[in-house]
């Protein structure tokens, strides 16, 4: 299911800034990432986003459900889980009319708390036996020091950052997905949703 954003917009805006595909490459094998706060790493290279090849923004979209239900699989806990769909932002420092990135938040309430014990742990280890480099782990910087883990995956041209949110009145793991920077192919232009 596909929704307009509201006010969370500029939110997701700012998480996009941040999660950035920290050592995705480029299409030519180049590293091309930034640090989780943004900045070029020292030896990562330019600082741009990835390039994630050539697609229209909805079947950008679906791969980005894909790689989302790969990770609830992965995630590998009974629950029940947002459904709020991709959407579409922009290429920072290019035409938007040309170029766009899919973002996919959502959250997984368990069935009961205690399955989340230990999963962050459990999903360190297990991400990179399915191709994601594990770039960030600890606290984040809320009052309450959720564990997050921010991960790339070279191949799906996707970062992911993954947060529980053990203090919360439910607690769950909130999910944002993001891709490289996707071109749209010739002709066409990008359809925002």
């Amino acid at each position: 299911m596909k929704i307009r954003l509201g006010a969370s917009a500029l939110l997701i805006s700012l998480t996009l800034s941040t999660l950035t595909g920290c050592a995705m490459t480029d299409g030519n094998g180049k590293s091309n990432g930034t640090d989780s706060t943004g900045n070029a790493g020292s030896t990562k290279g330019s600082g741009d986003i990835p390039s994630a090849g050539t697609s229209n923004s909805e079947d950008a979209a679906d791969r980005a459900e894909q790689v989302s239900s790969e990770l609830f699989d992965l995630i590998g806990i009974k629950g029940k889980a947002t459904e709020p769909g991709p959407g579409v932002s922009e290429c920072d420092g290019k035409d938007p009319e040309t170029y766009f990135r899919i973002f996919h938040p959502w959250s997984l309430f368990p069935a009961s708390a205690d399955q989340l014990d230990g999963v962050m742990e459990r999903l360190k280890t297990e991400l990179p036996q399915h191709g994601w480099e594990v770039v960030e782990y600890g606290p984040d910087t809320s009052k309450n020091q959720n564990l997050s883990l921010t991960a790339d995956n070279d191949e799906k041209k996707h970062s992911v950052n993954i947060t529980y949110m053990a203090k919360d009145e439910r607690p769950r793991l909130s999910l944002m997905l993001v891709s490289g920077c996707y071109q749209v192919p010739d002709g066409e232009k990008v359809y925002r949703f």
